[in-house]
């Protein structure tokens, strides 16, 4: 049996993939919050750096002692835009060996849309910790991709939980993205749009298989924004299924995928568990 794993050093979480065979074993997740104060600051914070560079080692040494025989990482939006992004990966070089490739927006929207769809045509929408990603495919050719400095993390640190803040953030984002090719279906990947999933089917504990194809309307994704924007953090943090250090940044996250949706004339949105992990890994033909 050959075994593989991906880490996913992301702006609000550090994922981990293990692939065996070709087929996804399983995936965890460590809330470290590696673009801590990004929306002020072009700096990485030296505390989230620690923290962040423990779980990429934690996780290094979990795969290899599972027998993995190739691990790869790669860090998107947080570590790409820092001054100081040669400490975190200096960091985890330091403590487990591991070198990070640190990959552009346009490089996470590729994966992202190979991870959710494989081969096959459509949209697919990420909202990130730090960036947001959108990217069509018509006729097995990339139509459309854009990345955007707008994500979770950025939204908390910039608008706390100030609904109006949020939707007027939301909004001057959602004029950087233009018009969008037409497609026929739009999926939505990544922690926020999983988290948000989860809550509409009323989880008590997650699924990936429910989750992955659970439809959310742009109706009913503005009434789950106002919805999460009347709660206490205390109230949405005992959500069923609100994973741990996800509570106080879900509120963006669905006000911005709320806001996108209306001004981008997206009707629907289609959730996949499957991401740019798996995305990462076909690239790295480790599975198809």
């Amino acid at each position: 049996m050959k075994k593989f794993a991906v880490i996913d050093i992301g702006s609000n979480s550090v994922r981990l993939m293990f692939v065996a065979d070709g087929k996804v074993l399983y995936k965890r997740l460590s809330t470290t919050r590696l673009g801590e104060g990004i929306a002020t600051s072009s700096r990485l914070k030296t505390e989230a750096i620690e923290r962040s560079a423990r779980a990429v080692s934690e996780f290094y040494t979990q795969a290899k002692n599972e027998g993995a025989e190739q691990i790869a990482a790669f860090a998107t939006a947080a570590v790409r835009t820092a001054e100081n992004r040669v400490e975190f990966l200096d960091r985890v070089k330091a403590l487990c060996g591991l070198t990070v490739e640190v990959i552009s927006g346009e490089e996470e929207a590729e994966i992202g849309i190979l991870g959710a769809l494989g081969i096959c045509d459509g949209g697919v929408i990420d909202v990130g910790g730090a960036s947001t990603e959108i990217v069509v495919k018509k006729d097995g050719a990339l139509a459309y991709k854009k990345s955007v400095n707008i994500g979770v993390v950025r939204l908390k640190d910039k608008c706390g939980r100030d609904k109006n803040a949020l939707q007027a953030t939301a909004n001057a984002a959602a004029n950087e993205y233009g018009g969008l090719p037409n497609i026929c279906e739009l999926h939505a990947i990544g922690g926020t749009a999983t988290t948000l999933a989860a809550l509409e089917l009323g989880l008590t504990e997650y699924s990936s298989g429910k989750v992955t194809g659970t439809l959310i309307t742009d109706v009913r994704m503005r009434e789950l924004a106002d919805k999460l924007s009347a709660m206490s953090l205390a109230e949405i943090a005992a959500l069923p299924c609100m994973p741990t250090g996800r509570a106080d940044v879900i509120t963006g996250g669905a006000v911005l995928l709320s806001v996108l949706m209306q001004r981008l004339d997206i009707q629907k949105l289609i959730v996949s568990d499957r991401d740019n992990l798996e995305g990462y890994a076909i690239k790295k033909g480790w599975m198809q």
